[in-house]
């Protein structure tokens, strides 16, 4: 299923029938400010684990991120020193993701060996109302193309619908996508360090 939201102004009714969907266990493709990503509540088992096998990994050997709402909802989930949050409060919402040491209350499903987690709070209107309405973070990781894919199959959403239909229960067109990924941060050590320079300049 495909269904068209406008980044600006999300349809409510619209975000409350997506949000049910997760919280039936359902799977989703959605925008982010940088690469469209496929996600669901990190809560659900058994979506994560699909989320995983249309990844080709093992869900505890694919160091997923999570979506937040706003950086009250990070503590419960990882670790975080005065110093990085003031890093993160500088730079959220943007396309920037923090890696930080999880805290107990992580689903085992997503614990990776690292003990660690990916933190995102993108600067796009829909997934914020998506992950305000449904009250938790969203699993989040970046739709990948192929080998010798062409671009727009990242890019166009339904161009991605045509590829995942049958794999995930929802494609949320919110406009041609980025290409360029998240710049990823690195906490977990005694520096701050930049592991991926994507789109977020520091």
């Amino acid at each position: 299923m495909l269904v068209r939201l406008f980044e600006d102004n999300p349809n409510d009714r619209e975000i409350r029938k997506i949000v049910e969907l997760l919280r039936d266990g359902g799977v989703i493709i959605y925008p982010t400010d940088t690469i469209y990503a496929i996600g669901c509540d990190i809560n659900s088992v058994k979506a994560v684990q699909r989320v995983s096998a249309i990844r080709g990994v093992k869900a505890e050997k694919a160091n997923f991120s999570m979506i937040c709402k706003d950086l009250g909802n990070i503590a419960a989930y990882a670790k975080v020193s005065n110093e990085e949050f003031r890093l993160m409060k500088q730079y959220l919402p943007g396309p920037y993701t923090f890696v930080l040491p999880a805290t107990s209350k992580l689903p085992n499903v997503l614990m990776n060996r690292r003990k660690t987690i990916g933190i995102r709070i993108p600067k796009n209107f829909i997934v914020q109302a998506i992950v305000e309405e449904l009250g938790g973070p969203l699993l989040t990781t970046s739709v990948k193309a192929a080998e010798g894919e062409v671009e727009e199959y990242i890019t166009d959403p339904e161009l991605i619908h045509e590829k995942y239909n049958r794999l995930v229960d929802l494609v949320i067109d919110g406009g041609y996508g980025n290409n360029i990924p998240s710049t990823v941060i690195d906490c977990t050590g005694d520096e701050i360090i930049v592991t991926r320079q994507g789109l977020g300049e520091l």
